[in-house]
């Protein structure tokens, strides 16, 4: 799958792939860091990217995880492995990345077009091993100047976003996003528009609210997120305050009342499910089909 680089700002490179975003942010010639790696498969390709913008054998200073998700850390571990460069993660996402726990489970009742495609999906963690290092408390990330991390969980328990003062642009991971992927239009369109997490993978909303809240006061005016295409110019800051003013959790779902609970070593509590309909319509509308269909074979 071909991998679409693209300038943000000067020092921040966007790389698209399938429907994740990750970024090499830093200058030729200067240390630089990898913000989130994308689905797993795509290492070479990154590799090569890099190496266009940095130069052979120029490896990143940092791995940087907004979090571990499989679209963010997928091919983390075979690019730190490759550049022996250390992976940062905040370290209440480390049971998620260190195969102690598996994130809490999607929730598919929430609606929308990826609570279909998360029916399919199972329980998800990841073991980075000891490439994993807890980022600096200090806001400061090892090696690269001008970028701080904020804490903003909701959409995962140790969700980070990375923002530069000077220019104002922040990297939001997943906190919130630049397309409505509850909409399989804006998806196919790519309609920027600044929208909630990835429903149905957001485990905690009075949380997520809180994080949106805290990245608006910082008066962006350049967005770059996970997912959908980066947001620039003097309206950003407006949009991203009317969002978080407006911000509310869907209208049912398991996490909507009651959040997952976690800790340094991965779940304690999870809110019980919520009765899911879907599978029932949707084997009713499949054995419909079948019978139509064999009633016609059968006239004939």
């Amino acid at each position: 799958m071909a991998i679409m680089m693209n300038e943000v700002v000067p020092g921040v490179a966007w790389l698209s792939i399938s429907f994740a975003n990750l970024y090499l942010v830093g200058k030729p010639g200067e240390p630089w860091m990898l913000v989130d790696t994308g689905l797993p498969g795509h290492a070479q390709g990154i590799r090569a990217e890099a190496e266009r913008r940095f130069g052979a054998g120029q490896k990143p200073a940092a791995i940087v995880l907004t979090h571990g998700h499989y679209d963010h850390a997928g091919s983390a571990l075979e690019l730190a492995n490759f550049w022996d460069s250390p992976i940062y993660v905040h370290k209440l996402e480390l049971p998620f990345v260190t195969g102690k726990s598996v994130y809490p489970p999607a929730d598919p009742t929430v609606g929308g077009f990826m609570s279909v495609l998360s029916r399919f999906s199972g329980p998800y963690g990841i073991d980075l091993g000891d490439r994993v290092r807890e980022l600096p408390a200090n806001g400061e990330i090892e090696g690269i100047s001008g970028w701080r991390w904020y804490p903003t969980p909701g959409h995962s328990p140790g969700h980070v976003s990375l923002f530069h003062k000077d220019d104002a642009t922040l990297l939001a991971g997943d906190a919130f996003l630049t397309v409505n992927l509850d909409s399989l239009l804006a998806i196919l369109t790519k309609k920027k528009r600044i929208s909630y997490p990835t429903t149905p993978f957001t485990c905690d909303w009075p949380s997520a609210r809180r994080s949106v809240e805290l990245l608006a006061s910082l008066e962006p005016r350049t967005v770059a997120c996970g997912h959908g295409i980066p947001m620039s110019g003097p309206r950003v800051a407006d949009e991203l305050h009317a969002f978080a003013k407006n911000f509310s959790p869907p209208k049912r779902g398991r996490y909507t009342v009651q959040p997952a609970r976690t800790d340094e070593n991965g779940i304690v509590e999870l809110p019980p499910p919520v009765h899911d309909s879907w599978p029932a319509r949707a084997a009713g509308v499949g054995i419909g089909v079948l019978v139509r269909a064999a009633t016609s074979v059968v006239r004939k």
